[in-house]
C-alpha cells in the first residue's frame, strides 16, 4: 500500500527528506510547500510532487497521510499544529522547537488529533550507537561516571549569512548547542539518563549572529555521573563529533558515530564497529548520506500502521529541547541552574 507525505519547506534538509523517502518502496511524496518558489518547483520536479505556495492550500492537498517539516526551528509547533488539526500525522526536524512551551503545544495538539508525531533524531538508529546504548543499559560499563561530549564544529560565514533565520533567537532558537549538538544532547540523555542541574558559559566568538557558536556546559545527571559538552561551529576547520562514555567498567569512545574504542573490563564476544557514516557534518550543513533519515521515516511509518510510539516521539524530542533551555537559562544567570524532572 503506497503511503504519501508532503515536505513543508523546500531548502537543504527538506531536499534530505526527499531522498530519503524516494528510497523507500511504497512511498511517495506527493506534495511540497515552501516559500521560495524556485526551490519547490525544482524539487518537485524531482519528485513529482504538487507544489503550494499557499500552506493552507497545501494542507487541504489529499492523498497525503502525513508531513516531514524541515522548515527553520521556530515554526515546527506553528505548522504541525496545523497539520495534526487536520488528520496529518507530523514528523519534524529537530529540535522539536525552541520552547518547551510550544514543545508541549504541539505534543497536545498531535494528542488531541489521535495523530502521531515524530522527531528527526537519526543518531538512534546507528548501529554503533544502538549497541552502545545496549552495553550501557545492560551495565556492561558499570555504574555512569563521565560523559565527554565534543561537538567542534565549523560553519563558514555564507551559512550564516546566506540565511534568514540561522543563529537567530526567534526563529534558530539560539546557535551552536540547539542547532548543531541537539543531537549529542539527546544521545547523553538516551545514554545516560536524566541531567538535574547545569553550569555553562557562551560565546559568540567568529560569527557576526545573534546566538553563540561556542558555549561550553558541565552537567550532572540523574545517576551520579557528570558530563561535559562542547559545542561550537567556529571551531576551524571542523573535527568530528566525539562522545566518550565512562562507567565503572571502563570507558568506550564514539567518534563521527563510529566506535573508535570499547575499553572494557568485560568486553561483549562480538565487538566489531559497523559505523559508516558518509556525511561531512564537522564541516558542511549537507547531507549526501540520507540512510539515517531513511531509517526515521520508516520507523514513523511503521508506527502509524501498527499504531505504536516512533522511536523518537514528539515526547521524547522534548527531552533534549528542555535540556538546552535550562542550559541557556545557566548561561544567561551565570551560576548553577537545576533541572526540573
Amino acid at each position: 500500500m503506497t503511503i504519501r507525505l508532503g515536505l513543508i519547506g523546500s531548502g537543504n534538509i527538506s531536499e534530505t527528506h526527499a531522498r530519503a523517502a524516494m528510497a523507500i518502496p511504497g512511498v511517495e511524496v506527493s506534495a511540497i510547500y515552501g516559500s521560495n518558489s524556485t526551490k519547490v518547483a525544482r524539487l518537485c520536479g524531482e519528485c513529482g510532487a504538487t507544489a503550494y505556495s499557499d500552506f493552507e492550500q497545501f494542507l487541504r492537498h489529499r492523498p497525503m497521510e502525513f508531513v516531514a517539516i524541515g522548515s527553520p526551528s521556530g515554526l515546527h509547533a506553528e505548522q504541525g499544529i496545523a497539520a495534526a488539526r487536520r488528520g496529518l500525522h507530523v514528523l519534524t526536524e529537530k529540535p522539536l522547537e525552541i520552547s518547551t512551551r510550544k514543545g508541549r503545544e504541539l505534543i497536545a495538539a498531535a494528542n488531541e488529533a489521535g495523530v502521531k508525531l515524530g522527531v528527526f533524531f537519526q543518531d538512534r538508529f546507528k548501529p554503533d550507537i544502538i549497541e552502545v546504548k545496549k552495553w550501557v543499559d545492560a551495565e556492561i560499563l558499570g555504574k555512569p561516571i563521565l560523559a565527554d561530549a565534543r561537538v567542534k564544529w565549523f560553519r563558514p560565514t555564507s551559512y550564516y549569512g546566506d540565511s534568514r533565520w540561522r543563529g537567530t533567537l526567534a526563529l534558530d532558537g539560539g546557535g551552536a548547542l540547539i542547532n548543531q549538538a541537539i543531537h549529542t544532547v539527546d544521545l547523553l540523555l538516551w545514554m545516560f539518563g536524566d541531567v538535574v542541574s547545569v553550569q555553562a558559559e557562551k560565546r559568540t566568538a567568529l560569527h557576526k549572529i545573534e546566538a553563540e557558536d561556542t558555549l561550553v556546559a558541565l552537567l550532572e545527571f540523574r545517576n551520579g555521573a557528570m558530563g561535559v559538552i562542547q559545542a561550537a561551529t567556529s571551531a576551524y576547520p571542523g573535527y568530528p563529533r566525539r562522545v566518550e562514555l565512562t562507567g565503572s567498567e571502563g570507558t568506550v569512545i564514539i567518534e563521527h558515530d563510529r566506535l573508535l574504542a570499547a575499553d572494557l573490563r568485560n568486553k561483549p564476544s562480538e565487538l566489531q564497529s559497523m559505523g559508516d557514516d558518509r556525511n561531512s557534518s564537522a564541516n558542511s550543513a549537507a547531507v549526501g548520506d540520507v540512510r539515517g533519515h531513511r531509517a526515521v521515516i520508516e520507523d514513523f511509518i511503521e508506527a502509524i500502521r501498527t499504531n505504536r510510539e516512533p522511536r523518537c516521539s514528539g515526547v521524547e524530542g522534548l527531552c533534549s529541547v528542555a535540556l538546552v533551555e535550562k542550559i541557556y537559562e545557566a548561561c544567561r544567570l551565570g551560576k548553577r541552574v537545576e533541572v526540573e524532572g
